[in-house]
């Protein structure tokens, strides 16, 4: 085989820290941002809390460096791993299957994490240290969602490389089915099938909850796909017997790790806003939620220290030297990091305001139908930033009104027209469509393309395949899987 040289002359974008730090911290919300300034603060010791000081004692030589820092690059000095997370979520071009009726507050538990509760409960089993250790891996391979994802063959695998236990499959069997018997019930299935067993195994003894768990057990792919004339044969009971079964199923929780927390806590607390856009007289007024945020300086001290050894780098030693670019390090961090806030701050600031003006009537009325089209790149023009730098700073971001806190991403949607040429949201023809279906006889559910013929009717000049796309962002199956007895 012959060997072959060539050149290749490759195009590649290098980011600054400075820029890495902005495009982190843009991504967070409030209070994951308060966080991120507290730990900050804490391993770096040249970060300080306060205002900069009006006089320029702070400053440092920022061309200084030791004879041996030629190495170093700036990339060895950020603080971090950056990821690089280009994806443009789905409502660039839509919404993004957000729904279609105005959110109120939001809550979420504030109880504990769900591992912890199941720590606890494990803590009142009687199990060996070895066992209980192994327990504790298996609760901490289970997902938020309830679910235990990963192969009890990978735990084994894991529990021989990283704690040096060797535990056999069937001794984790043995250990998951001791985890299955906690609150929730359902936690620590594997899939749906084994979720909704675990939970109708718990239920009081009755002919439904046994003909239920043979459903599950044994026709669970004829009732997925809503065969229901041949459980029914197999079974050999009547159609009134099967809709009490399918209710017995459909009361069970699918994901039993999502609201576990309801029946802990009365305890609840609200979704923090990163944005707050208030109205007067007519008048929006914008601001950002930064009242935990505090202000912060570089240290003058080792801004100091780093002067002073300018001063005798000549006469250095090496262990100076190496002390000179510790301090230097932790300068040009703290430097970046209060930078990079100033910047999130900006670009969040700018991006609300071209969202609120463009939704201006909305954040003015709290109507809904008052919601113009509006995706990420009209918003990308309007500020000069690029799409992907408005997909962050909508990510994750909440903003509070006169009429309760919205997700930034309930804004967004795409533009439609009716037959005569008016320009409407998306939004519009998603709320058609929850009305029809949500008004359907269930036992002739509406097919796509009735409800394109019915939007039609009203309109609306959709094709079957984008009532489809827009009837899945809303979380409605098929029309099949609709249907009812």
């Amino acid at each position: 085989m012959a060997l072959k040289q060539q050149l290749q002359l490759k195009q590649q974008q290098k980011l600054s820290p400075l820029q890495m730090q902005v495009i982190k911290l843009t991504e967070l919300p409030v209070l994951e941002l308060e966080e991120r300034v507290k730990q900050e603060l804490e391993d770096n010791p040249a970060l300080e809390e306060g205002l900069e000081p009006t006089d320029d004692v702070s400053e440092y030589d920022d061309d200084f460096s030791p004879e041996d820092d030629t190495n170093i690059s700036q990339e060895d000095l950020v603080l971090g791993d950056y990821m690089n997370e280009d994806e443009i979520p789905d409502y660039q071009i839509r919404n993004g299957g957000e729904q279609s009726s105005r959110p109120a507050d939001i809550p979420f538990s504030a109880a504990g994490s769900l591992h912890e509760y199941l720590l606890e409960q494990l803590g009142e089993c009687e199990l060996n240290e070895e066992d209980k250790k192994t327990a504790e891996y298996i609760i901490g391979s289970i997902e938020e969602n309830g679910y235990l994802d990963r192969s009890l063959s990978a735990i084994s695998d894991d529990l021989i490389f990283q704690q040096n236990i060797d535990v056999p499959v069937a001794k984790l069997e043995e250990l998951l089915k001791v985890i299955q018997g906690f609150e929730p019930a359902g936690v620590g299935a594997r899939n749906l099938q084994e979720c909704l067993f675990l939970q109708l195994n718990r239920k009081e003894k009755s002919v439904e909850a046994d003909n239920a768990i043979r459903i599950i057990t044994d026709y669970f792919d004829e009732f997925s796909k809503r065969h229901y004339e041949k459980i029914i044969r197999q079974l050999g009971i009547d159609e009134p017997g099967l809709k009490d079964i399918i209710q017995e199923i459909t009361a069970l929780n699918p994901k039993p790790g999502n609201t576990w927390g309801d029946s802990l806590s009365t305890t609840l607390s609200t979704i923090t806003p990163d944005f707050i856009v208030e109205s007067y007289n007519g008048e929006l007024f914008l601001s950002l939620n930064n009242r935990n945020i505090p202000d912060m300086r570089v240290s003058r001290e080792y801004s100091n220290l780093l002067k002073g050894y300018a001063e005798n780098k000549d006469s250095m030693s090496t262990d100076n030297k190496n002390a000179v670019l510790f301090v230097k390090q932790k300068l040009d961090s703290a430097r970046w990091f209060i930078e990079a806030i100033k910047q999130r701050q900006n670009t969040l600031q700018r991006t609300m305001e071209a969202i609120m003006n463009m939704q201006y009537d909305f954040f003015l009325t709290g109507e809904e139908a008052q919601l113009k089209p509006m995706i990420l790149k009209d918003v990308a023009q309007r500020t000069g930033y690029d799409i992907s730098t408005i997909s962050r700073v909508s990510n994750s971001k909440y903003v509070q009104t006169n009429f309760g806190v919205y997700s930034l991403k309930y804004f967004f949607s795409e533009s439609m027209q009716t037959d005569t040429g008016e320009e409407i949201s998306s939004r519009e023809v998603k709320a058609i469509l929850k009305e029809c279906i949500e008004n359907e006889d269930k036992t002739k559910p509406l097919t796509d393309d009735k409800l394109s013929e019915i939007l039609k009717e009203k309109g609306y000049i959709i094709a079957r395949r984008t009532v489809a796309k827009y009837r899945e962002q809303m979380n409605f199956p098929v029309a099949r899987l609709r249907k009812e007895i």
